[in-house]
Parts: C-alpha cells; structure tokens; sequence
C-alpha cells in the first residue's frame, strides 16, 4: 500500500493545478485518470473545438463578404482542420506529464474507487492519503430510451476521420449549436431535436431568438416540443423516432450524436464506501469545496454541486481554492459572481450577470436596454445580420446588473462587461470612458 498526503482523482485543469501547487510545496501527492491526462477542456472539448471551428469562423466571415469585398468562398477541409487539431491535442499528455514528474508527482493511469474513508483502489494499488480530490468532471447524460447506447458524444464527434454526412443532434443545448455550426459549414446536414419549447434555454431568449435565425439559415433543421423515445439502425445509418404531437415520426441520419447534457462522472467511485455524499448534481460541499461528510475530501469542477457553471475558468479557479485550503486550512471561498458564458456558434453568443428572470426573482429594480442592431458599423462593416445585445442596469445605482450578446466579437466584448460587473462599475462610467474607435468593444457605451 501507498501513502500519500494527498492523491488527486482526475487530471483536467482542476487537478492538475492542485497537485503541482501541492506538490511543490513538498506534499508527497499522486495523481491518477483513466483517460490521457488533460482532460476534457485540452483534449476533448474547448480547445480541439475552436481549433475546429477556426476555418468556419473564416467561411462565415467570407459568406458575409462574398460579393462585396471578396470574390468568392474558400473551400474548409474536415480532414486537415483535423489533422491540425490532432497535432495539438497528441503532445499535451506526454507535456502534462513532464510536469508532474518535475514537480515530484506519482501518476497513475486507471480508474478510482473508495475502499473506505482516505483509501483509494487504483487499478491493482491500494492507496492511503491524508487528502483525496475529486476533480473528474462531467461526461455525457445516459439516453434512456431504446437505442440510447447507439448515439455517439460529443468526444466522438470531434473525432471523426471523416464528417458524416447527416448528422441528428438529440438536446438543444450549447454542444447541439456549436457543432451543428460547424458541422453544416463543414457541409454536413444537420438537425437538432429539442424537447423543450425554447433551445439553449439557459441562455437569454431575445439573444437565444437572434441565433436561432442564423441556425436555421444555415439549412439547420431545429425541431422543438419533440422527445426522442427510440433508436434503432436504418440503411441511411439511424432512425430515430418521436411523439411530437401524439403520432410517431420519424427522422433519419448517417450518426446521432447525445447532446442532452452532461452530468458530474463521478458516479462510479463508490463514493458511499468513502463516506463522501453526493447527488445527481454532484458532490456536495461546503463554502470550502470540502466534502460536507468526509471533511479530508475537496472536489472541484464539474464533480462538485456548487452555484459555479461548468465551465473551464470556474475550475481553475476552484483548483487555486482548494489547493489554498489544503496548505493552508480552510482559508479561500470561491467567487462565482461575474463568470461569462459563451456559446461559440459564428457569431458567437455571451452571457454574464443575472438574467431578467434572475432580476426579477430577486425583487431588484432596474432597465432593461436591448436592440438588434446590425446597422451599427460593426456589424455593418462585416455584412453580419446578426447583432444584439441586451442590458440589465439598476435604476438607483446605475451598476450593470448583467448583458447577453450576440454578433462578431461577442466572446471578447463579455470579458468587458464582466469586468464592469466585478468591479461595480455604472452605465455612466463606461458612457465616459473613451475606448479605441472602430472597434467592437467601443460598442459598449451605446448599450448601456
């Protein structure tokens, strides 16, 4: 048996930046993951994706300017975005390796479990630590429904050696729209089927309205109030059906890809054994991120069941707390006011603050400013007919309660707007700022 102070289960960007900080302040700590080391957001999601989505983002660009300013649309290749992707996501494990070992830290390669309270399986070791960290992350929500087993995931998808040809996207969430958006420009036919009323329905409806349009100018079929109930190989690939208004029907595809969510992957390590509560949502902890039963576990990231989105940002921000809380007891909280959130489609969609639900639920008093303007330059500069934005500001105090944008820049415009946020800024303070003119961010003054 080995001894640890500290063995950390998971080696996205929550655990790894846990276990170098702890080891190199001289904690003897390993660290193990059953997948290659870097987890979801390096290897199989954030990264890889906009790696892939680079040479959509220049075909969405150049059909805007087709006609005007340019003479024709450059052709994207799947296969070489690929490639490029490929070479960027093959080197991080061996690189993040490298790391632990110059930081001292023992890693292993397979899944955990708890035997009991601070003992660990890992593979064929049994392993003892003073402290365990769960930051495993989130995996894709089982379909249960016959056939489920048959979609393929997100990880999948951004695997392909060759992109299918049809492609149905099960949830309407933000995984649904941004690799339907590459998908179809890729040249792929796309549909998504949503149950709901409304698709990414943690998002602002009126911004949520603005893409749906450019959604379904891209030949996006998106159909809503429909629940998937069944599965099952066609000769086109897959059938699936559905209910949508008491009679069966039908849509077929070459691939189903499960984009019905994602829940914490945490349910396979016996946390029971571990006297280590949870829920579907996740770990349950304390202002601390320390297991509320078992005191000697921290979770952070999508393992744990905080007010944090999941979202790769808030997981490195919860491994730097509780890193701290470990070497330092229980001393740091986390923060989750003014965390942005993009849904990265072309053009993009942003979130920061509190929705006009979430204002209203708490009684506040403010305006709300929001317009579609794709007259404004710009917009008008790149032909994007997608621009919109919507403002919530407090009547009495003039602070920026939050914003919801779409259109060119809108993943970096957010970051300004979560600033103002942070830093309890007025809509008069950004009118008075003098900001670099023409440019997306100067925008800002007219929005608030």
């Amino acid at each position: 048996m080995k001894k640890y102070d500290l063995f950390v289960i998971g080696s996205g960007m929550a655990g790894m930046n846990i276990a170098n900080r702890c080891a190199s302040k001289g904690l003897k700590v390993g660290i193990t993951d059953e997948l290659p080391y870097g987890g979801t957001c390096a290897l199989r999601g954030c990264d890889p994706k906009k790696i892939m989505l680079a040479a959509t983002e220049l075909k969405h660009l150049a059909t805007n300017l087709a006609d005007k300013d340019i003479s024709g649309i450059p052709e994207i290749s799947w296969k070489d975005a690929m490639k490029s992707k490929q070479e960027f996501v093959e080197i991080m494990p061996a690189k993040l390796e490298e790391g632990y070992e110059k930081n001292g830290v023992d890693t292993f390669h397979s899944s955990a479990r708890f035997i009991k309270e601070n003992h660990l399986q890992i593979g064929k070791e049994i392993i003892e630590a003073d402290k365990i960290v769960i930051a495993t992350g989130a995996k894709a929500r089982q379909l249960n429904f016959p056939g489920g087993d048959l979609a393929l995931t997100s990880t999948d998808f951004l695997n392909f050696e060759n992109l299918p040809k049809s492609l149905i996207f099960i949830g309407g969430g933000y995984i649904a729209f941004e690799f339907a958006h590459m998908a179809a420009r890729y040249g792929s036919k796309v549909t998504i089927i949503h149950r709901g009323e409304k698709p990414l329905e943690n998002f602002d409806p009126f911004i949520v309205d603005q893409i749906t349009k450019t959604t379904e100018e891209l030949d996006i079929e998106l159909i809503l109030n429909t629940e998937v109930s069944k599965i099952e190989k066609s000769k086109a690939g897959y059938k699936i059906a559905a209910n949508p208004d008491g009679n069966e029907k039908n849509w077929e595809a070459e691939v189903v890809i499960n984009s019905a969510g994602r829940l914490p992957a945490i349910f396979d390590l016996d946390l029971d054994k571990g006297n280590v509560k949870f829920t579907q949502k996740g770990i349950v902890a304390n202002e601390y991120l320390q297991s509320t039963s078992n005191p000697n576990v921290y979770v952070a990231g999508d393992a744990a069941a905080t007010d944090g989105k999941p979202l790769t940002p808030v997981a490195v921000m919860e491994g730097h707390i509780v890193a701290s809380n470990i070497l330092k007891e229980n001393s740091k909280k986390p923060d989750y006011s003014a965390i942005p959130t993009v849904v990265f489609t072309s053009p993009a969609m942003a979130s920061v603050g509190l929705s006009e639900e979430e204002a209203n639920q708490m009684g506040l008093d403010f305006i709300v400013k929001k317009n579609s303007v794709p007259n404004w330059f710009t917009a008008k500069r790149l032909n994007e007919k997608t621009y919109a934005f919507k403002t919530l500001i407090e009547k009495d105090s003039g602070k920026i309660l939050g914003a919801h944008l779409t259109g060119s820049h809108a993943e970096e415009v957010i970051n300004l707007f979560a600033m103002a946020i942070k830093g309890g800024l007025t809509s008069k303070d950004i009118k008075t700022m003098i900001l670099t003119y023409p440019s997306a961010s100067s925008d800002i003054v007219y929005m608030v």
